[in-house]
């Protein structure tokens, strides 16, 4: 980004709020790895007219969450954490309070968030009382912050989480998607210590979602910067953004609903496959000490099966009354009926001959 002075919008005239509540603006940055979000990010908070809170995903998701021998569901989960946090850190933000930690957190997530804010100095380094809270660091601030969230949000879905927050605090919103060629982004890549293996890098150009605010209206503060260009647009789409959060309460278009209800969806689908994993955990226990070992892998191979297949019942409605506005219900009634396959499946197991 280039190193200019000031924009050339007056500070007075950015939207400015009470001491207890200094105006916030969430950006979003996507593309493939290694195409040069990091050192946008960087550059975004120098030489501007606001402050910058980067969150590098890469910082704060541990290594292990992306083991190819562990499940995707352990990554997603690890993401859904992540904007938690991030909601926590604009609630503090909001209200000029302390930045205090989720009931429910991963600890080691929770820690390196932390520490990412404490390095930039946006939050002191001890933790008041029992519970994990800390200081906000000038508090009072009057100069816009913008959160800027690094990773490579290569499905739309992604990204319009991130919008949701900022249509459910007012904040301002907008996308920056760096576009690069794949080639280029596997050169860089190798590069790096440690490097993605090819085919993830292969494997996320295919799916990416480039920005469509045609299709998308909820997309329209979007640039698209090619080969990490030096683009004079992007300080006036961050002061534009700013200048118009998006409203809480406005009503949402087609689009924006169809996003809820696959938001929705994808919820759903994390709770039930919680509620099943348990299961069969449990079940797996119940069997231990009447089934042979190898009887036991059989088992196992059958509950996930059996899992996968609940799943994608509740995916796709399969049973379900399609009259129904009452989604939780959708999850207890696969759970019950996983429940009882499960049950049904432990009783032959058991009766079986040994």
């Amino acid at each position: 980004m280039r190193q200019t002075p000031p924009h050339p919008w007056p500070m007075e005239a950015l939207p400015m709020a009470p001491a207890r509540a200094r105006p916030v603006g969430l950006c979003v940055l996507c593309g493939l790895p290694a195409a040069g979000k990091s050192s946008l990010a960087r550059a975004l908070g120098r030489g501007a007219a606001w402050d910058c809170a980067r969150i590098s995903y890469d910082d704060v998701i541990p290594a292990e969450a992306f083991l190819p021998q562990l499940e995707m569901s352990c990554w997603k989960q690890h993401r859904r954490q992540l904007l938690i946090y991030v909601e926590h850190f604009l609630l503090a933000l909001k209200n000029g309070s302390s930045l205090c930690a989720p009931t429910q957190r991963i600890p080691n997530t929770w820690q390196r968030f932390v520490n990412t804010l404490t390095e930039q100095g946006l939050v002191s380094s001890e933790s008041a009382g029992t519970e994990p809270r800390h200081r906000l660091l000038n508090p009072t601030a009057r100069r816009p912050l913008y959160v800027v969230l690094d990773d490579n949000f290569y499905y739309q879905s992604m990204r319009y989480e991130v919008y949701q927050l900022a249509r459910k605090y007012s904040l301002g919103f907008c996308q920056l998607f760096v576009d690069c060629s794949l080639e280029t982004c596997l050169q860089r890549n190798r590069r790096r210590d440690p490097p993605l293996p090819d085919g993830t890098i292969l494997l996320m150009a295919e799916k990416i979602q480039v920005p469509n605010p045609e299709k998308n209206p909820w997309e329209k503060n979007s640039i698209m910067l090619r080969n990490g260009e030096d683009n004079p647009e992007v300080e006036d789409l961050l002061c534009m953004a700013l200048e118009n959060p998006v409203r809480e309460f406005q009503e949402n278009t087609a689009a924006e609903k169809d996003a809820d209800r696959a938001v929705c969806a994808a919820s759903l689908l994390h709770q039930a496959d919680q509620a099943l994993r348990k299961i069969i955990s449990e079940t797996m226990r119940m069997a231990k000490e009447n089934v042979p070992a190898k009887g036991m892998k059989t088992l196992a191979e059958e509950l996930g099966k059996l899992k996968c297949q609940s799943l994608d019942d509740l995916r796709h409605g399969r049973f379900l009354d399609p009259a129904s506005e009452h989604h939780g219900s959708d999850v207890q009634d696969t759970v019950a009926r996983f429940l009882q396959k499960t049950d049904g499946l432990l009783q032959e197991y058991i009766g079986s001959p040994q």
